[in-house]
């Protein structure tokens, strides 16, 4: 298992001025860096694709739909518009470099009917999804689709309910992130949810109950481990946590993150945790 940081921890709008952030990343001994990826447009790939390499840090994506983007709308030309965004999200994502994006691509954040998901919406993502397939094989990419908890999605909960999309959209290129804030509220055993996934798992968002400090709240994150030992996960343990930085107005942390633990606080402390978890739990083999 490898071990990195998403950008998440610093800022939601990643820019080239942060590319400053790479150095200490690397010395740090951390191996890959997660984007934030909104709009393809504004992502400078090629720049950033060169900083990864100096670094020789591996990039992951993780796209969030923007407003008018919709894989299960009614609307029929907004589907069609979503797919073509979703197309432009891999293109890029191959432009870094990338061979992974995640999040939760099935629908927007907030995007709430008031009412339990339905057939035809079902169909409709499992459409989306079987639409990108070779696409997927062309660019060497995997997609993670991200289960969310109630109160940002109604479509997809949990690790199983995704995983049941992945089985209706049968491609071995199309699994599952799990986001241990989002499980912590919607699995009854968050270890039990990674170990039935098994091979469908393909990337996990590592994160306390609050987005806070690894280790400081009540996630079971040693039981978690011992759970990915056990199904020979090999992806990468991707640090998504809110720091607090005065200087990054643009911050998640900004709003919710605790005054104490600074961006370089979640990503390095954190690291240092899961390290002494992954050490303290060896592999079957």
């Amino acid at each position: 298992m490898k071990i990195g940081v998403s950008a998440f921890a610093w800022t939601s709008s990643f820019k080239q001025s942060h590319l400053c952030l790479l150095p200490a990343i690397r010395e740090h001994g951390l191996d890959a860096f997660e984007i934030p990826m909104f709009d393809p447009a504004a992502v400078a790939a090629a720049d950033l694709r060169r900083a990864f390499e100096a670094y020789d840090l591996a990039c992951t994506v993780c796209a969030i739909l923007p407003a008018g983007i919709n894989p299960i709308s009614p609307d029929a030309s907004v589907r069609k518009k979503s797919l073509a965004h979703l197309v432009r999200c891999i293109e890029t994502s191959a432009e870094l470099g990338a061979h992974l994006i995640a999040g939760p691509l099935f629908a927007p954040i907030g995007y709430l009917p008031g009412r339990r998901r339905n057939g035809e919406e079902w169909m409709w993502a499992i459409e989306t999804f079987q639409s990108l397939r070779g696409l997927l094989e062309a660019n060497d990419m995997t997609l993670a689709i991200e289960p969310v908890n109630r109160s940002e999605t109604f479509f997809l909960n949990t690790g199983a309910e995704a995983s049941a999309l992945c089985e209706a959209v049968d491609h071995p290129r199309i699994g599952v992130t799990v986001d241990t804030f989002h499980a912590n509220i919607e699995e009854k055993n968050i270890a039990e949810a990674v170990r039935s996934l098994g091979k469908r798992l393909k990337h996990l968002h590592v994160s306390e109950n609050d987005r806070g400090l690894l280790g400081s709240g009540h996630v079971d994150f040693p039981g978690i481990v011992a759970a990915l030992r056990q199904i020979d996960y090999d992806g990468f343990l991707m640090i998504e946590g809110f720091g607090y930085s005065p200087n990054e107005p643009d911050s998640l942390g900004a709003l919710w993150g605790d005054l104490h633990i600074s961006p370089e606080d979640i990503a390095f402390l954190g690291a240092d945790y899961l390290r002494r978890l992954l050490i303290k739990t060896p592999s079957r083999s």
